[in-house]
């Protein structure tokens, strides 16, 4: 079956145009279609105190790391903390369990236009099914978590999550049991997102908070996953199965004019959490290939940034990496090290950072 993207308001082409990585020592053994420098060596930032296992979700915030702890590991609930300036945890807070599944699975997190942070609520990851996935606001006053609301209620398996003018966006990675996997993004405007009346979503494609969806015909069965914005407003959306990105745009009045595969990450083996640095790059995860790329906005060429073999991660080796982020000089990687593919869980749990040139 051909691949299917859907788009709302319209159909229009979009113009990738120049752009080269520049720097290092060039590598023949790269895939097709990859750029690839001399590999970056990852070190050990943070290893993780027994509290807190399977790190994900990262953005940062008055110059430090924000971070989700999903749990997921030892069937606690999920929590945030910061990465200190010295790669110390700071707790921020603990986040509420849904009260008809007792469990919360707390994946991407993104602060908004309110001063607020709304982290996704992945309950099927937890084992809980399709229908019971959250997004939860997390409320900010004077740069302080002083409570957590649910706002949103439906979703299957909310996974990435950003912000952008007036409005989040979630990714939903499976609308269901359908073959090819068929995945997407919300968008939810801020105003309507309240804790007494949480928006209810239907859980299928034809929700109308859902801008975009595709499908999924690789051999991991996982759809949209990673999410980000670029410096010009233009959004993009990891496919994780199929080493995708696809790029959506929108027209002055915010609504959705355009989308196409942007980029096909031929040295990744999926594509898990994305984030933007500000500079031209895409930053990218890779759970199954246990590596990191940066991908290029104005090409969509991609460039090997680190990679080793399936390990524990003891020495800040990637594990199971579920996000990246450019800070400063550094790449900071979250290893969630769950049990899929090609990897087994360990005991271990560590963030890996990455010193860049």
């Amino acid at each position: 079956m051909n691949k299917i993207l859907t788009v709302f308001i319209g159909v229009g082409i979009i113009a990738i145009s120049g752009c080269e990585p520049k720097g290092g020592e060039q590598k023949s053994c790269c895939p097709s279609g990859c750029a690839c420098v001399a590999l970056k060596t990852p070190k050990l930032a943070v290893k993780l105190p027994s509290e807190y296992k399977n790190p994900d979700g990262m953005t940062i915030k008055d110059g430090q790391i924000w971070l989700t702890i999903n749990n997921v590991a030892q069937d606690a609930p999920s929590c945030i903390v910061k990465i200190t300036a010295d790669n110390k945890l700071e707790k921020v807070i603990d986040l509420p369990v849904s009260p008809e599944t007792k469990i919360v699975s707390a994946l991407g997190l993104v602060f908004a236009s309110d001063g607020n942070l709304y982290v996704s609520d992945n309950q099927n990851l937890g084992g809980q099914g399709y229908g019971k996935s959250r997004i939860l606001r997390v409320v900010m006053k004077d740069g302080k978590a002083t409570g957590v609301e649910v706002v949103a209620t439906g979703l299957h398996a909310a996974n990435g999550i950003a912000a952008k003018g007036d409005s989040i966006f979630v990714n939903e990675t499976t609308f269901g049991e359908a073959v090819p996997l068929v995945s997407g993004t919300y968008q939810f405007k801020l105003a309507e997102l309240k804790a007494d009346a949480p928006v209810k979503v239907d859980g299928s494609a034809k929700d109308p908070h859902v801008i975009f969806t595709m499908e999924t015909e690789g051999k991991y069965p996982v759809g949209a996953n990673g999410l980000c914005f670029d410096g010009e407003g233009n959004m993009y959306v990891a496919n994780f199965g199929d080493k995708e990105i696809w790029k959506v745009c929108f027209c002055e009045a915010g609504k959705v004019q355009a989308g196409k595969l942007f980029a096909k990450v031929d040295c990744a083996e999926s594509i898990d959490g994305m984030h933007y640095d500000g500079e031209g790059f895409i930053w990218l995860a890779d759970f199954i290939g246990c590596a990191v790329v940066k991908v290029c906005v104005k090409r969509g060429k991609s460039m090997l940034v680190a990679k080793n073999a399936a390990c524990d991660g003891v020495n800040g080796e990637l594990d199971a990496p579920s996000e990246c982020i450019k800070f400063g000089n550094k790449v900071y990687v979250s290893n969630i090290d769950l049990t899929f593919g090609p990897n087994t869980a360990d005991d271990t749990y560590t963030i890996s950072v990455i010193e860049l040139d």
